[in-house]
């Protein structure tokens, strides 16, 4: 039993580590190469999980292998644009000019069925409004609408605007994050004055919100919780 802990925590470990040198992609993002290497390091992974008579050091040698291989063909990408393109592929339009191309929907093997779920999840309901789609090399669908069907911004209406800034916390559960606080340009005095305008004591703030523009979001703690 003892030996199998031990076995699971290492490996558990490995596989973050591995992780964490591959990147952070979710595995929708992933390019083809990066899809094919995650299958793999799964099955490997599964093996020492299930057979405990296997040497933990079968399991590295062909992680690391597989890990060294990814950054090397990662690192070569970067350098080289023909090696990208026939490491993942090209992005294909299949929309274009309003105009969908059934050419390309049939060499992608993409049904119109998939088309109209893929347009449904980037919140467009009619293909007519569609004036460019693009399916991307890791197979997500990008569209841009027609100018009549897109979205009013403010500087279309010449209105004023201002800079949106991020809020970030601030204070949570009484305790003040310093480096937040830094993130944003601000110090503990204004800090503190923020705090005196809310009419509130530090020990019960659940979470402060500020921006760098100053701006405060102020959640006080509930009792007896």
């Amino acid at each position: 039993m003892l030996i199998g802990i031990f076995r699971a925590t290492i490996i558990y470990l490995l596989i973050l580590v591995s992780m964490r040198i591959l990147g952070k992609r979710q595995i929708g993002d992933l390019q083809p190469s990066e899809l094919v290497i995650t299958i793999l390091l799964s099955e490997i992974f599964s093996i020492p999980m299930q057979d405990t008579k296997i040497p933990l050091l079968d399991t590295f040698v062909p992680v690391f292998l597989l890990v060294g291989f990814e950054l090397i063909t990662s690192a070569i990408s970067v350098k080289s644009i023909k090696f990208r393109k026939l490491l993942d592929g090209n992005s294909i339009m299949i929309i274009k000019n309003g105009v969908l191309d059934q050419k390309q929907l049939k060499k992608l093997r993409y049904t119109v069925d998939d088309l109209l779920e893929a347009l449904r999840k980037k919140d467009v309901f009619d293909i007519s409004s569609v004036e460019y789609a693009i399916i991307e090399t890791d197979g997500t669908l990008s569209v841009c609408l027609k100018a009549q069907e897109a979205a009013v911004k403010v500087k279309d209406l010449k209105l004023p605007s201002t800079e949106f800034a991020i809020p970030v916390v601030v204070v949570s559960d009484g305790r003040i994050i310093e480096e937040n606080l830094k993130l944003i340009g601000c110090n503990r005095n204004q800090l503190d004055e923020a705090i005196r305008k809310e009419k509130i004591m530090p020990d019960n703030i659940f979470i402060m919100l500020m921006d760098k523009n100053k701006k405060v979001l102020t959640i006080k703690k509930e009792k007896n919780i």
